[in-house]
């Protein structure tokens, strides 16, 4: 069944996803847009597979900041707009948010801000909570599938009520959780209305106009708690003087622990819905009827914070207790079992030491690049041809970005010695290298992430004219959150028509003193060019320019794929130790094999295998 255009009253079972395209479909959103980054992928995505016909703008941007603008001008002329990325979007998004705080909107504009505690896909574990307080926006949180459709809903209504955009916060597991869903009425889609030009209200280079803003914002966050409260996105259940407050996941987590204890009616439940502006009127009802509190949530001592502070307001004598009393990790996701372990010491029950403690049923390991991955040739032929230039691998500092690619760091290739953030490794190659570094230094970008943040930095280090190595990472897919477009594509998802951009084209244009193109396929000639131009001034680019192997054999499927001769196999390891392909294993044998369904046929083992014992399977 479609769950976009499922008729109201259909129970389905939807991801947290999927169900918040479902909310943004039935609150009347006109404009979608976002960028790649999990765990908020799956809802444009979700628009792009069943969303076609709809009359819809869904598309993704360059990065979040884009993506945030695009919103923003869509609901400054009273359009419903979407705008989803994760955490660390925020952050590249986070100088137009705090502006348009002050400026507000017209037409209802919601911000998904996916945060991963874990952290499982993300590099830091960001905690949103605090970027409400620092944009002065409202922020609602849900914590299931059903509440992640219907807060969509209200946050549209609560951003036209108030003239904000409006932060929705979710977690991984509210994000990638499936559960029942049952769908609503849909509003058809809302348009452009009006715009008409205001400049003390959409100019921020007036500081008179700016201070009046600022007041208009903050009175406008002090209507946020009455309009809500008709919603119930706080609530009580339960009932007694031992209370727990939560939000999000954490008060799935806090139902099921109380129900494992029996005591679903001995303990007064309070779930917040709104986290920013703080609810102190509900919260001043509730904590009268308190004599111990306990907080749970995710990351930070967020509302813990908040609930001490207004109990001291209040000069209530009650004892509130969290993460600050270690009760809570505040690293980490919560878990139903550190949840339960956390409930039995608040209410002074028998906990046992292996409470809490999560057991794994398979050992760990690295996440590696997938068989065949271009990526994995384009590495190896890096480090080679440093090596044939006659430099040590340890003396060539190698800089990483966000995506994929970023796998390499770990054995057997062992390639990138930075991930900091998005476009991050050209600007840091380029600071090493005005540093005093007097060797040679390389950037690995990837091709999403050159248009999301790489370019300026690039730009700079063309201007100042800085010897350095980029190589560009072209698989042409944003790979590793669910191969979605990029600004090379010449139709979208959606079957738009663009314009696509060629790297090289934009790359030359900027002034770059060597532009090659390379298929990394062709790894010899990978290392030769490589050791050309590791030694050559200048800011030199090499474009490693293959198709993702995983989704070329999905679209096209697979060619070729190879196996192993046990016979001529001598348990060497060359093709292992080399290049770390998953497709390969060590069997009861002692010999390598080759899991033919991993396979998608780039031949890079045969290649290095001494003994020409991995030969070509052909398709059939």
């Amino acid at each position: 069944m479609n769950p976009l255009k499922a008729p109201p009253g259909t129970k389905i079972a939807l991801m947290g996803n999927e169900a918040i395209a479902r909310g943004a479909i039935e609150a009347g959103t006109y404009v979608m847009t976002g960028y790649p980054g999990t765990p908020s992928s799956e809802v444009l995505m979700t628009v792009h597979e069943f969303g076609k016909g709809l009359d819809i703008y869904a598309e993704w941007a360059a990065n979040e900041r884009v993506a945030f603008e695009i919103a923003l001008g869509a609901a400054i002329g009273g359009a419903r707009a979407l705008v989803t990325m994760k955490a660390p979007g925020a952050n590249v998004a986070a100088d137009p948010i705090l502006s348009a705080a002050y400026s507000g909107v017209d037409g209802g504009l919601v911000i998904l801000i996916a945060d991963d505690p874990g952290p499982i896909t993300t590099q830091t574990e960001q905690d949103s909570r605090w970027f409400a307080e620092l944009s002065k926006l409202p922020m609602i949180t849900p914590s299931n599938p059903q509440e992640a459709k219907d807060f969509v809903v209200i946050a549209h209504e609560l951003s036209e009520a108030v003239n904000l955009p409006v932060i929705l916060r979710t977690t991984t597991r509210v994000n990638h959780t499936v559960g029942p869903v049952e769908t609503g009425e849909i509003k058809p889609p809302k348009k452009y209305v009006k715009f008409v030009r205001n400049p003390p209200r959409f100019v921020r280079a007036g500081m008179v106009w700016n201070r009046e803003r600022h007041a208009w914002l903050l009175q406008q966050l002090g209507k946020v708690e009455d309009f809500l409260s008709k919603y119930g996105l706080n609530m009580v259940e339960g009932s007694g003087s031992k209370c727990v407050v939560t939000e999000g996941v954490g008060y799935e987590y806090v139902m099921e622990a109380l129900s494992k204890l029996g005591l679903k009616e001995g303990v007064k439940v309070v779930k917040l819905g709104l986290l920013y502006p703080f609810p102190k009127r509900f919260m001043s009802e509730v904590l009268r009827g308190c004599d111990e509190v306990l907080v749970v949530e995710e990351l930070d001592p967020y509302i813990e914070f908040k609930v001490k502070e207004l109990a001291y307001e209040l000069k209530l004598d009650v004892k509130v207790a969290g993460k600050a009393e270690k009760l809570l990790p505040e690293v980490g996701e919560l878990t139903p079992s550190t949840v339960l372990k956390a409930m039995k010491g608040f209410l002074h029950l028998d906990v046992h030491e292996s409470e809490g403690v999560e057991r794994l049923e398979a050992p760990p390991r690295p996440p590696p690049l997938c068989p065949s991955c271009p990526h994995r040739n384009s590495y190896i032929g890096l480090i080679f041809g440093i090596l044939k230039a006659g430099f040590r691998r340890e003396e060539v500092p190698i800089f990483g970005d966000i995506g994929c690619y970023a796998l390499s760091v770990n054995p057997p290739i062992n390639a990138i010695w930075t991930e900091h953030s998005m476009g991050a490794s050209i600007g840091m190659a380029m600071g090493l290298k005005l540093s005093g570094f007097k060797g040679p230094v390389v950037a690995t970008i990837g091709d999403s992430t050159l248009f999301h943040a790489g370019l300026p930095a690039l730009a700079e280090a063309i201007h100042k004219k800085v010897d350095m190595l980029v190589l560009i990472l072209d698989n042409e897919v944003v790979a590793m959150t669910g191969h979605q477009s990029t600004l090379t594509w010449g139709k979208t998802e959606l079957g738009r028509e663009t314009k696509p951009l060629s790297i090289e084209e934009v790359v030359k244009g900027m002034g770059a003193d060597t532009v090659v193109v390379v298929d990394p396929y062709d790894i010899d000639r990978m290392i030769s060019t490589v050791k050309e131009l590791i030694r050559k001034p200048g800011v030199n680019v090499i474009i490693a320019r293959a198709p993702c192997a995983l989704h070329a054999a999905r679209l096209y499927g697979v060619q070729k794929r190879y196996t192993v001769i046990p016979e001529r196999c001598k348990e060497c390891m060359a093709c292992i130790k080399i290049t770390g392909c998953p497709a390969l294993y060590i069997g009861e044998d002692h010999k390598v094999h080759i899991l033919v369904e991993d396979c998608l046929g780039c031949g890079l083992c045969a290649k290095y295998c001494p003994f020409d014992a991995i030969v070509e399977v052909s398709k059939g």
